[in-house]
């Protein structure tokens, strides 16, 4: 593997960025317990706790990033709202333990977007993106692969083959959605074990040629349209600051 020739000092830079950037969303997991059917039946039917934890980590995380991060961030709550009351709410793709859009998931999209943003971005992972890209799209594959062989996670494979064609196409975004693709099925794997959400055994349960797994694999497909909406206000509203970021680029 590639990821074996880089040197340790480097390799750990990275893992040390990966976790100062990124890593904490594999600790927020735990607090999704705070919304959990265990939590709710035997404390109290809540989700005012981790509505509270993730406002607080938002604001906390959109104030040490730079300006382009936190204007894409803001972006991507007003996104986020309305992605999910389209998804969740009106198509039934998911739905949540009080079939309401918790507060905590569209800021918990636009931390996740700009800690993910800023991984991509840093010196180090760049020096290395290529073999850090070939790392996560190996866990990507196993985790697909395990899900369709043993959960018959149609839906989610299919998503997954997707979110690859896409990626070839722009190949600059690998790196990006290589890694929103590990970190949302982290997140997946522990709001549906504790209850906070559930997904129908069929996509969107309508479609019965494509079962699903609770969560699906390959989620993450649908954070393109985020990435896509973020990236398209972010240009019409910066149109000069972009079109001198391209000319740059093309010299």
């Amino acid at each position: 593997m590639k990821i074996l020739k880089v040197p340790a000092k480097d390799l750990k830079a990275i893992f040390y960025t990966f976790s100062r950037r990124i890593g904490i969303f594999v600790i927020f997991v735990f607090f999704l317990f705070f919304d959990s059917l265990y939590f709710a039946e035997n404390v109290t039917n809540s989700q005012l706790p981790i509505n509270i934890l993730m406002l607080i980590g938002f604001v906390v995380m959109y104030f040490r990033a730079n300006k382009r991060t936190q204007e894409l961030m803001i972006y991507a709550v007003i996104l986020g709202f309305g992605g999910e009351y389209l998804f969740s709410r009106l198509l039934n793709m998911y739905t949540y333990r009080l079939e309401n859009v918790p507060l905590y998931v569209p800021f918990g999209h636009a931390a996740l977007y700009g800690r993910i943003f800023m991984f991509s971005k840093a010196p180090i992972v760049r020096k290395y993106h290529e073999v850090v890209e070939g790392l996560f799209a190996l866990i990507i594959v196993l985790l697909a692969t395990v899900y369709v062989v043993f959960f018959n996670d149609v839906f989610g494979f299919v998503m997954t083959i997707v979110v690859f064609l896409l990626l070839w196409t722009r190949p600059k975004e690998k790196l990006f959605f290589f890694s929103m693709y590990i970190l949302v099925a982290i997140l997946e794997i522990g709001g549906t074990a504790f209850g906070c959400w559930k997904w129908p055994s069929t996509a969107f349960g309508v479609f019965d040629f494509l079962p699903s797994n609770n969560p699906p694999s390959g989620i993450s497909l649908f954070y393109f349209l985020l990435d896509i909406g973020c990236f398209f206000i972010y240009t019409q509203r910066n149109k000069i600051a972009w079109k001198r970021l391209k000319n740059i680029e093309k010299i």
